[in-house]
């Protein structure tokens, strides 16, 4: 089971998850990131490091956030790696306790 990078992340996209990632499995597009399934090895890492808290383990993402789970199986495939913290969207924080933004998901 791999981590999971949900709704929260949208419009955000801080990533510290990033820095602390040992792997590099984090890919970014235009205002999200997401985690290769694949490549996630469960350590863990990313989760407290989110500022977001939109990162979960598989087995323990919110019901309402199931789409996520392919959504992030399906753009890491054609995202490019991010393997260096940059900073976040100018409005991160007017965003960051934003509910229900999936209708901004661009990809």
């Amino acid at each position: 089971m791999a981590y999971v990078v949900a709704e929260p992340c949208i419009r955000c996209k801080y990533t510290d998850c990033v820095e602390v990632c040992p792997v590099d499995c984090f890919y970014e597009g235009p205002n999200f990131l997401v985690i290769h399934p694949d490549e996630c090895i469960d350590c863990g890492a990313c989760e407290p490091a989110c500022p977001t808290k939109a990162i979960f383990p598989e087995e323990s993402l919110p019901a309402k956030w199931n789409e996520y789970v392919q959504l992030n199986a399906d753009l890491c495939k054609v995202w490019p790696n991010i393997t260096e913290k940059k900073d976040p969207l100018p409005e991160a924080e007017q965003w960051k306790d934003v509910e229900a933004k999936r209708e901004y998901l661009e990809k």
